[in-house]
């Protein structure tokens, strides 16, 4: 058989009956065979849109733009050219590695983040050499018959060969919210919307079952061709928000100082090209120029420390997100419980076992009862668990189960004739029966208040059907009840304990009754303040609802949609929502979250949905992953405070010198260079220790604190800058050459030295640990710079050698610094907005739900 050689518009295969559909894709029912799966494979390329591939050119690209170096590069070209060579080629080599550096960071960056997405996976249900296996979707081909079922995301377009109750949510496509249904018949329209035979690529299936075989793959489908069209830039996340809003306060920093040192420098009647460069540099000087290189790697090696703990974030900068976190919403089954669920019980209304309910149960599953078996929905295996084929009766049609209904319906015959028999949620069985006998509200009291999970079956005769639809379900009679239990999760109460170290509130959102839920948590020590069901939430005011999620910890019998509602008013009450969720129900809550929080067994739209992937479902897991978000973020502040303290304070003091001194007190190379290696140490802050009290609360960009923390630290630097031009002018006597060399060295040591105090509110080394890496880092910086006025490079950097005395006034003047530093700190700190918690800031969120709108996310794995 020969593979399709060409492209199937949407009108030609909805037109088309499904033998036509076959025979011009080269297939059957059956499906194809591996090895024409993989000539296919071979010549239509791989179910993917566009891939995680890491660009090189782009990363450079990315470095070369920035506004600062280019003017600077610039003037080192005017500088050659003007005569100035020697200059020029200095400015030129710290340029090289500036960029480098930050190109090195930020390749290892994207590379670890497409690695990350290589292991987030979508599988398909496919046909193949005539037996049903699950394959990667990336591997489907045109002609593939596939199976699709409740909350999966639809692989690839295709035409709909059975159908069983199928909906589809298409409003990717669409724009509408409501389901459509689907039908395998050839419809009358075969616009987008008309299309009922067919299912489009990323449309999630929200209701039913169907078998299908793949027509349109890849760029070729619906959503391939609109994917192509879009950017591939992602929204700004809360962090990155703060470091955008943070290199503006630093660029209008150095706009002034620039701007005022150009002017007095030619009011100094200066050479111009001098007086630039000199501006400039102290504009470079001022910026921390290494801060995306510092927050790269801190991202990178936590991404490769959370990938070993088994959490896998979609974005690098997620990470510090997760940290933001300080409310979790998640599901009871598989987090707070063992997630292995067992029948224990099958009882009638009375409460006395009955074996006929059972029976009953396995006839109303999605499980073909004439062969028994599994499937993926848990109760449903439970109750086939070691149990046999039903052979008394035939099952002629099923209404699958779907989250509006939460039920599951089938239309059995057997000796008693034909009868309808509807399995599901206690309460919305019990609303479609006529008589419900007393004991039964009893008997369900005693089992939820026991903690079990309980399926209510109801039947009734059905002479007159051939199918099953939603409006059959009434005049039922309730038979009994099936009873499962899932026991709290061993693990569980030391994961909310690990949680509630970090300050975060955990909240419990379940489709389960309220009684169950409560049992749960009490069991596991987890607070109680108050219980919620949905349908309380219906018709609420948006504050009415805001003071209600507040009190609350546990939502029982709750909707998807109203899921989305507490999770948006949390948010409305500026606290930063985790919310941690599996299933097709779980989507718009995961979307309104600002972390959206997954597992890899999950729904595909539920992985897609989210920004990070828990390979076991395990709140302990997540207390991990918020942990490292926290330390992240931790590591990032330390080299924004030293940076924003110690480069100020310097290049306040250059500004100053420059104004009095018949010299310039450093020439613009040198202020590179000592920026450059200064920079150059900090590399080591992302593998620093972090205080454990930094790690019990969320921190957020405070521009306001930042701003602060620079006028406090950076005139204590500024001071100390001055006594060295004291010691040089003064007591030294020194001339240009060696003012430079030795404001050099000074500026150096003490930019470098102050990151021990202003890494932890602890004193340094006594009673906080750094990291050995950072040490050493810092170490051999000062010995380069050191090194550097001595070494035979002196001459052409613009050094000379200085006396002894004027290392050991050095080494007094340093010890000193840091002593008053560490003073200035405790009383900076001792301010009563500070004293207690870590700076905070208002928060003002980005909504989530509108940032991912603008973003692209694949139903298919894409490769790097």
């Amino acid at each position: 058989m020969t593979p399709p050689s060409g492209r199937f518009s949407r009108q030609e295969i909805s037109g088309a009956s499904v033998s036509d559909v076959l025979t011009s894709l080269a297939s059957s029912a059956s499906g194809l065979s591996t090895e024409q799966a993989a000539d296919r494979r071979a010549e239509v390329g791989p179910n993917s849109m566009r891939t995680h591939g890491v660009s090189v050119v782009g990363v450079l690209g990315r470095q070369l733009n920035n506004a600062v170096l280019g003017l600077l590069a610039a003037t080192a070209v005017v500088s050659f050219f003007l005569g100035d060579s020697t200059q020029a080629i200095i400015i030129g080599v710290i340029l090289a590695i500036s960029i480098g550096l930050g190109f090195v960071n930020e390749y290892r960056a994207e590379r670890a983040t497409a690695a990350l997405h290589s292991r987030i996976r979508h599988t398909a249900t496919v046909l193949r050499d005539n037996r049903m296996t699950k394959i990667d979707v990336i591997d489907l081909v045109p002609g593939d018959v596939i199976r699709l079922e409740l909350g999966e995301l639809v692989p690839a377009d295709v035409r709909l060969l059975e159908v069983n109750g199928l909906e589809c949510n298409e409003s990717i496509l669409t724009g509408e919210s409501t389901a459509t249904e689907k039908t395998a018949a050839a419809p009358a329209g075969t616009d987008l919307a008309g299309a009922s035979n067919i299912a489009f690529m990323g449309t999630v299936v929200s209701a039913g079952d169907a078998t299908a075989v793949v027509y349109a793959t890849g760029a070729d489908a619906e959503f391939g061709r609109i994917a192509a069209g879009l950017g591939e830039r992602e929204p700004e996340t809360e962090f990155q928000v703060g470091l955008r809003r943070f290199s503006y306060l630093l660029l209008r920093v150095a706009m002034i100082l620039t701007v005022a040192i150009i002017i007095i420098n030619l009011m100094l009647d200066r050479p111009l090209v001098e007086s630039a460069l000199f501006g400039l540099a102290i504009a470079v000087g001022i910026t921390p120029q290494l801060l995306p290189a510092v927050v790269s790697t801190s991202l990178a090696a936590g991404s490769r420390r959370l990938a070993r703990r088994r959490v896998l974030v979609k974005r690098l900068v997620c990470i510090e997100d997760l940290g933001d976190i300080d409310i979790i919403v998640t599901d009871k089954t598989g987090t707070l419980t063992e997630n292995r669920i067992e029948l224990i019980d099958t009882v009638d209304p009375e409460g006395r076992l009955s074996e006929s309910v059972l029976r009953l149960g396995m006839l109303a599953t999605e499980i073909d009862p004439s062969v028994g078996g599994t499937c993926a929905n848990q109760l449903d295996a439970a109750l086939w668990a070691d149990r046999g084929p039903v052979t008394d009766a035939r099952r002629i049609a099923l209404l699958p189960f779907d989250h509006t209904r939460r039920a599951t319906t089938a239309l059995i015959e057997d000796a008693a004739g034909r009868h309808l028999v509807c399995k599901g949620a206690p309460e919305q069985i019990i609303a479609t029966c006529d008589r419900v006998p007393a004991a039964a509200e009893r008997t369900l009291a005693a089992l939820f208040a026991e903690g079990r999970r309980v399926v209510a079956v109801a039947t009734r005769p059905a002479p007159e059907l051939s199918s099953v639809s939603a409006a059959d379900e009434t005049g039922l009679e309730l038979c009994g009840f099936l009873v499962f239990a899932d026991p709290p999760k061993a693990a569980a109460r030391e994961s909310l304990r690990q949680l509630a170290a970090l300050g975060i509130e955990v909240k419990v959102a379940t489709g389960d009754n309220p009684a169950v839920a409560e049992k749960v948590c009490a069991d596991l020590g987890l607070p109680i303040k108050g219980v919620v069901i949905g349908a309380d939430l219906e018709g609420m005011a948006p504050d009415q609802l805001d003071v209600l999620t507040a009190d609350s910890t546990i939502f029982a019998r709750v909707s998807p949609e109203q899921k989305s509602r507490v999770i948006s008013s949390l948010r409305r009450r500026g606290r930063s929502v985790g919310f941690l969720g599996d299933g097709v129900n779980d989507a718009l809550a995961l979307h309104s979250a600002d972390v959206g929080i997954s597992v890899d067994s999950a729904t595909d739209v539920a992985k897609d949905a989210a920004d990070v992937v828990m390979l076991d479902k395990d709140l302990g897991v997540l207390a991990t992953g918020v942990a490292e978000g926290r330390r992240i973020f931790a590591n990032t502040i330390k080299y924004v405070l030293m940076g924003t303290s110690s480069n100020f304070g310097n290049m306040f003091s250059a500004a100053a010198a420059s104004a009095v001194l018949t010299f310039l007190p450093m020439l613009p190379s040198q202020i590179l260079l000592n920026n450059l290696l200064y920079d150059t140490s900090q590399l080591a802050i992302p593998t620093d220790r972090v205080d454990d009290e930094q790690l019990h609360a969320p921190s957020h960009w405070n521009i306001g604190f930042i701003r602060r923390f620079m006028l406090t630290f950076g005139p204590i630097s500024s001071l100390f800058d001055f006594l060295t031009f004291g010691l040089l002018l003064g007591v030294l006597h020194a001339g240009p050459i060696e003012f430079r060399t030795g404001w050099f060295v000074e500026s150096l040591a003490t930019q470098t030295l102050i990151i021990f105090a202003v890494r932890t509110r602890r004193v340094p080394f006594f009673r906080s640990r750094s990291s050995a890496s950072l040490i050493l880092a810092t170490a051999a910086v000062i010995a380069a710079g050191v090194a550097l006025t001595v070494s035979p490079l002196s001459g052409q950097l613009g050094f000379t050698p200085l006396p002894w005395q004027f290392f050991a006034a050095l080494a007094g003047m340093t010890v000193a610094y840091l002593i008053l530093v560490e003073a200035a700190k405790k009383a900076f700190y001792a301010e009563p907005e500070l004293a207690a918690a870590p700076p905070v800031r208002t928060r003002g969120h980005v909504h989530r739900v509108h940032r991912r709108a603008a973003r692209f996310n694949s139903p298919v794995r894409a490769r790097p």
